[in-house]
């Protein structure tokens, strides 16, 4: 059977898009590719297809869960063997994929990056004869990227380990030096770099800009000049997107907002509703939009600037997937600015915080452990900044990874008690029957931590981790693990100074704050620039065009070059008397001169979100100051107290 055979036999195709062919080629060849295609170019189909004809198993990483549930759902529709392994699966969920791993019934597992940490997820891998390695979103790789994540870089190591045959590294946001990067990471040969082009001809582009005070007349007038299609509104804030949704469905445009801070239901309903049609303009957060395939959404207005290129291709690219006309508009004003500069701000680690976590790590011993979430409150740095810092001391050789392990279990007997034990010799018996003793009991579920219990018992922990796995695999327990914790071991043969490792790591978060910011200034230049936008923004990503004809540059349309700036915020003597009164208050969550200075500019952290101090009336006085002159003044401020 032929390819074009198995594209209509399989998925109902009639023919490949652009690139698919080709990448699918160099694949069934046994090489890896590179395949950098716009939003809504058909990636996935790369490695679909490819999965279903090759003789292994294929393992999808993603870090999009909506992605992997609709893809699943989609491929067993046409009766194609697939599977996702997630948090919100079932034990028993988890088991039967497991089964289907290791009987070779499986041709496509989509997983979490962070999956790939779990070493008992990596035993059984080792076991399955991968095929190949689809790496979706692969510009989360590059440390050059707009959304670099951790857990990516150990991506090439372990193909490695895995022996996986060949690789296939998805994106549709990649500059010529993050392709490079990935394909340097991937060994991927150049001329197996498959880029179809970022031109998306029915799109146009167009930059308004206006003052804050005008842009919501101007969003009603847009929407009703585009009435009937399906509309998302982007910005910034999850407060900017309840305002928003309210004044448009006032002047007779029914709108839903979409931000984290809605309930999972909510949010479930305005996405649902979304997708089938019911609802028609949904004012949303950056989080909207990621991994969900509409095809006929008719316009993508950023209510607020986008915080790079990239953000713009990959948000504005979620319009017109069916092919026909749609519009991307950016209403465009420097007063914006400040709040996304404040956010790259304030992500940044302070180097006390950053010296206090090298402490912590360097000085526990040769071998020992951490919880991720626990140094996150202690420190008051988000997760990812955690695991982002200790990422950077295992590739710098300082730590040497030991594998994820949960620290303890939530469990009820499936079977009662005494048939269990009746089922096992007995030392096996007496040795169950210590742990079970030993656990905390309430009215239907055991609580166990693992160090305490060996302790108490006088027995490996390995030992009581291995038993109770054997209880799960042969159905007479329940797990529900907890305490997530990471292993390492210290590198004794690598820099262990405290000071010089703090210096490194504060240099490398200084230096993404710097990209960050950066950024964003090209996102200014675009929107005050008087050149075509589609031709600037290819020129970005390594390509060539002639001006489009279509966007507001090229029309004429666009007004003012520069863009308006209602005010510069300012730090007031109210404000500098509330931060007072914060201060006195000693709230433990605000001790450091970072953490007022996040929490005043409307700035969540671990420290504030775990005090539930979001709902306090003071913050985000200040969220149109910039942050730097806000920390400025809770330096000063906090020095004298």
């Amino acid at each position: 059977m032929n390819l074009e055979e198995s594209l209509q036999s399989m998925f109902g195709h009639g023919q490949f898009r652009d690139g698919q062919r080709e990448a699918i080629e160099v694949l069934m060849e046994g090489r890896s590719v590179l395949a950098v295609f716009p939003t809504g170019g058909g990636k996935s189909l790369c490695y679909q297809l490819p999965a279903m004809l090759f003789e292994g198993m294929t393992l999808v990483v993603s870090p999009l869960i909506a992605l992997m549930k609709d893809q699943v759902e989609a491929m067993h529709r046409k009766n194609l063997s697939a599977a996702r392994l997630d948090s919100t699966l079932e034990a028993d969920e988890v088991q039967e994929i497991y089964r289907q791993m290791a009987a070779g019934e499986l041709k496509l597992l989509y997983v979490a990056p962070e999956r790939l940490a779990n070493e008992g997820f990596m035993r059984r891998l080792r076991g399955v004869n991968i095929s190949m390695l689809a790496v979706d979103e692969a510009h989360c790789i590059s440390e050059w990227g707009h959304n670099f994540r951790p857990d990516y870089l150990k991506l090439a190591l372990t193909a490695e380990e895995l022996k996986v045959e060949r690789i296939l590294a998805l994106t549709a946001t990649a500059t010529p030096r993050v392709s490079a990067d990935i394909r340097k990471r991937f060994s991927i040969a150049e001329s197996d770099h498959i880029q179809t082009g970022f031109t998306r001809a029915n799109l146009s582009f167009h930059v308004t800009p206006c003052s804050l005070e005008e842009k919501e007349e101007v969003l009603v007038n847009r929407l009703r000049e585009h009435e009937g299609g399906a509309a998302v509104v982007y910005v910034t804030l999850q407060r900017t997107a309840e305002e928003v949704a309210g004044a448009l469905s006032r002047n007779g445009i029914p709108s839903r907002a979409y931000h984290a801070g809605m309930r999972d239901d909510h949010r479930s309903e305005v996405q649902d509703g979304f997708m089938d049609g019911s609802i028609q303009t949904v004012v949303a957060t950056i989080a909207f939009g990621m991994g969900i395939d509409k095809s006929d959404i008719r316009s993508v207005f950023h209510y607020n600037l986008p915080k790079s290129l990239e953000n713009y291709v990959q948000e504005s690219g979620r319009s017109g997937r069916d092919g026909q006309p749609a519009h991307c508009e950016i209403l465009a004003c420097l007063d914006d600015l400040i709040v996304l500069e404040n956010f790259v701000y304030g992500d940044t680690p302070s180097p006390t915080a950053l010296k206090s976590l090298v402490e912590n790590v360097v000085l526990q011993g040769s071998r020992f452990s951490v919880s991720r979430y626990d140094l996150s409150i202690s420190k008051d740095m988000r997760p990812l900044v955690i695991s982002t810092a200790l990422t950077y001391l295992e590739l710098d050789g300082v730590l040497i990874p030991r594998g994820p392990f949960y620290a303890g279990y939530r469990f009820k007997f499936i079977e009662p008690v005494e048939r269990i034990l009746g089922g096992h010799e007995p030392e096996r018996r007496d040795f169950l029957k210590k742990i079970f003793d030993a656990c905390e009991k309430k009215r239907i579920w055991y609580t166990i931590d693992i160090t305490e219990v060996a302790l108490k018992i006088g027995e490996d922990e390995s030992r009581i981790r291995k038993a109770f796995g054997h209880l799960e695999k042969m159905g007479e327990v329940q797990l529900r693990p907890s305490g997530l914790r990471h292993g390492y071991e210290l590198n004794e043969k690598a820099e262990q100074s405290v000071s010089v490792l703090t210096d490194r790591l504060v240099e490398l978060f200084q230096s993404r704050e710097s990209g960050e910011i950066d950024r964003l200034g090209l996102v200014v230049n675009l929107c005050e620039s008087g050149e075509c936008i589609p031709q600037q923004i290819l020129s970005y990503f390594g390509e060539k065009s002639e001006p489009c004809g279509t966007c507001s540059s090229c029309l004429g349309t666009r007004g003012a070059d520069t863009l308006p700036r209602t005010r510069r915020g300012e730090i007031t003597p109210e404000h500098i008397e509330t931060m007072q009164e914060i201060i006195r208050e000693k709230h433990s969550a605000l001790r450091q001169p970072r953490q007022l200075a996040r929490f005043v500019c409307g700035l969540s952290s671990p420290a504030t979100t775990r005090k539930r101090m979001s709902r306090d009336e003071r913050f985000g006085i200040v969220a149109e100051v910039p942050f730097q002159d806000v920390l400025t003044q809770a330096e000063s401020m906090l020095s004298s107290w």
